[in-house]
């Protein structure tokens, strides 16, 4: 474990601004010493603690030496250099939950040295209809000693439902707001108490329960960002069904892949959706899925279509007569009240599916207990959640950080949530300052968006009620940092820079706000009982200042459990390239005070504005369309999207390049897998570097890319190594 501790007597100016103020200095026990009137930092003591601290000649990727920190308070001055150390105010962390760095270690040292007390005390603070057996837990994380599995609190029976709506209406917040939505135009709004929100999740769990869903069934949820989609998503976790939710961007093609592979008894959608000026007719997409499923061998007979009046009428939707359902006919009129399923704790909650390294989406699988008090937990810690906040999260419920972040962990909460449907940029600190945000979540493609646009698109708003930022889906470079820290936070609001992924089901190293310094650009330390480890190629960790492979050792609650009906592909991408660990496919760097710097994925995954869009997915869609007879994807990085999708195409002989065909290229991406995955440049290329045995070189390929030419390396086991100079020459054709 690493600490925030520089070396012992070493001086640090606290600026405000461009202006030196004062100087503060840390002392030999590792506290921070500010002149008369500051706060001081509490020693920090505990076995170990300079493990990861001991400096290497080798800077690593990502984290840069900082021989001279510009320390900072929140509220009393700006970021702006590449060595800023913001520490939380005395007011702050005061009334944090975690409100030093001594309590995180002494919570942190139970977590990973009695993860079983540590855990089942928080899990205490759920209801459970039957406590869990005398183990807690059980895993094995290693394939040499066997199948990989993993338990949280199995024989714990429980309904997360129960936990997210009932508990709170039982402890008398029944007429909290629960969740605020905010539709595609000014004006169109709405909101629901916890009560309202549990009586229109018991009429929808009633309706499927008639229509034969029963516990373990799995539904199909095709929607866009209305109250039905966290509607729908309680309503299967009430009755004990899995729910997949699938993005309502994905193409006919990319769902009734989802469909074959879970066989749904029912799926949810809306017959349209407005983006902007644009409407999207869901309907027919599903229409299209549910043929090609259909085909397939795995019919649905019933298609619930919820009427979104703003963007299409009834009498404008395409409909099939006995599968096809209007929500509003039939939902409505079933009680509100609606027994719980009781479940154990192992039991399935939902499958939310991921690209992955070849061409087939992955279905990860996640289950009720573990999750439960985990994403819980999270919501609480690393966004210092108080019952008075107001929360927002922009992400879609169609990716993990809506389920964990908009769902479930802020109504485990109590919390009030808000919810809009796809706002313009511009309405963001108008909705903030609308509905007095306290806590606002984002992903760093959106600041760097609203960065693009400039500063008077937020000055313009109060935004007074913010108290904590939060950033989620990719590494967050510094500048993007330190605008959304400077100019949206007024540089007094600490910026929760989570990282995780679907497969963890929630945060894994997050800074918690009042507990630590930050570095702009740094995910910090790891939460309660994630035990992070870099490794090198051979899988051998490495101590103190370094950058390799992110893994991690054993077990946390909220683990997926599985690949849906495919365990060998869980163990073969997951555990088997580092046996005895998780290997979470992303490259990571620790500095010499121990941060933890993201620095993006190793495999053959692409993270465009926080979606992990496999290049296996992009180029078996390409090579569908007959004039391309070979694709090569990389990722490149983007000045809006974090990572854009660079492509290389090699077109069947005598088939020229036009303009025309590369936005069919363009288009077929589109329609197979989805807007948000088509490619923003294509490359023409008359040949690939291939080595003699026909492996692609992607290592070239992203060099010339990214334009990185003098550092492609040795070509000379390429079976044409000219073809790399043919693939310069038209970079910019």
């Amino acid at each position: 474990m690493m600490l925030p501790l520089p070396s012992p007597s070493s001086t640090y100016a606290v600026s405000s601004g461009s202006q030196t103020k004062s100087v503060c200095r840390f002392n030999q026990q590792g506290g921070l010493e500010f002149p008369a009137g500051r706060r001081k930092m509490k020693s920090l003591t505990t076995e170990n603690h300079l493990r990861h601290m001991e400096s290497l000649a080798t800077l690593p990727s990502g984290a840069r030496k900082i021989p001279q920190l510009n320390a900072m308070i929140l509220g009393e001055a700006m970021a702006s250099e590449e060595n800023d150390l913001v520490y939380p105010s005395e007011e702050f962390s005061l009334q944090a939950h975690v409100p030093r760095p001594a309590k995180y270690l002494e919570m942190y040292k139970r977590s990973v040295e009695d993860p079983a007390g540590f855990w089942s005390d928080i899990a205490s603070e759920f209801y459970w209809e039957q406590k869990w057996g005398q183990q807690v837990y059980s895993e094995n994380l290693d394939v040499r000693k066997g199948t990989v599995n993993i338990e949280w609190f199995k024989g714990g029976i429980t309904n997360i439902c129960y936990n997210c709506l009932d508990r709170n209406v039982e402890s008398g917040n029944g007429d909290k707001v629960a969740l605020y939505w905010e539709g595609n135009d000014p004006g169109f709004d709405g909101s629901l108490t916890y009560k309202q929100l549990l009586a229109q999740v018991c009429q929808l769990a009633n309706y499927l329960k008639d229509v034969g869903v029963k516990k373990g069934d799995a539904v199909v949820i095709y929607l866009p960002m209305l109250m039905e989609l966290p509607i729908a998503m309680l309503a299967c976790a009430r009755i004990g069904a899995v729910h997949s939710v699938v993005f309502a961007g994905f193409s006919a093609e990319s769902l009734a892949q989802r469909i074959m592979d879970c066989k749904p008894k029912v799926v949810l959608t809306s017959n349209a959706v407005r983006r902007g000026a644009k409407v999207i007719g869901l309907k027919d997409i599903v229409d299209a899925a549910l043929l090609e499923s259909a085909k397939n061998g795995a019919s649905v007979d019933i298609c619930l279509t919820y009427e979104n009046k703003s963007a299409m009428t009834r009498e404008s939707t395409n409909w099939k007569e006995r599968r096809d359902i209007w929500w509003q006919d039939v939902v409505p009129k079933y009680p509100a009240t609606c027994d719980v399923e009781w479940v154990d704790a192992e039991d399935p909650l939902f499958l939310l599916y991921t690209s992955g390294s070849t061409g087939k989406p992955k279905g990860v699988l996640h289950t009720t207990g573990g999750y439960m008090v985990y994403t819980g937990t999270t919501f609480k810690y690393a966004f210092d959640y108080k019952p008075s906040d107001v929360y927002w999260c922009t992400a879609d419920c169609g990716w993990i950080t809506g389920h964990s972040y908009v769902t479930y962990g802020p109504l485990l909460n109590g919390a009030t949530c808000l919810a809009p449907t796809y706002p313009a940029a511009g309405r963001c600190w108008e909705i903030v300052d609308k509905y007095k945000v306290t806590i606002f979540y984002t992903a760093p493609t959106l600041v760097r968006s609203l960065m693009r646009a400039g500063d008077e698109y937020v000055t313009r708003y109060s935004r007074k009620s913010l108290r904590v930022l939060g950033s989620v889906g990719e590494p967050i470079n510094p500048s993007a940092w330190r605008w959304f820290f400077n100019v949206v936070g007024e540089s007094r609001c600490p910026i929760s820079d989570t990282w995780w992924q679907t497969e963890t089901g929630g945060f894994m190293i997050t800074p918690l706000p009042g507990a630590w310094p930050q570095k702009p650009g740094s995910a910090t330390y790891p939460f309660f009982g994630v035990q992070p480890v870099i490794v090198d190629e051979k899988g051998n960790e490495i101590e103190g200042e370094c950058s390799g492979y992110l893994c991690i050792k054993h077990s946390w609650p909220s683990a997926f459990r599985t690949l849906y009906g495919d365990h060998e592909r869980y163990e073969t991408t997951y555990f088997k390239p580092f046996p005895g660990y998780y290997f979470t496919g992303d490259g990571c760097s620790r500095d010499n005070d121990g941060y933890y710097w993201l620095t993006g994925r190793v495999d053959d995954v692409i993270n465009v504005s926080g979606h992990r869009i496999g290049t296996a997915e992009v180029e078996s869609a390409l090579v569908s369309h007959p004039q391309c007879a070979e694709a090569a994807v990389v990722g490149v990085e983007h000045e809006v999207k974090g990572q854009g999708i660079y492509v290389f195409v090699t077109l069947v002989e005598g088939v020229p390049c036009t303009e025309e065909l590369r936005k069919s290229l363009i288009q077929t991406v589109r329609s197979q897998i989805g807007a948000f995955a088509a490619p923003d440049k294509i490359h023409w290329a008359p040949g690939l570097p291939k080595t003699r045995s026909g492996k692609i070189m992607r290592r070239i390929l992203r060099k010339i890319a990214s334009r990185q030419l003098g550092e492609l390396g040795d070509t000379s086991t390429l079976a044409d190594p000219s073809v790399v100079d043919q693939l310069i020459a038209l970079a910019d054709v």
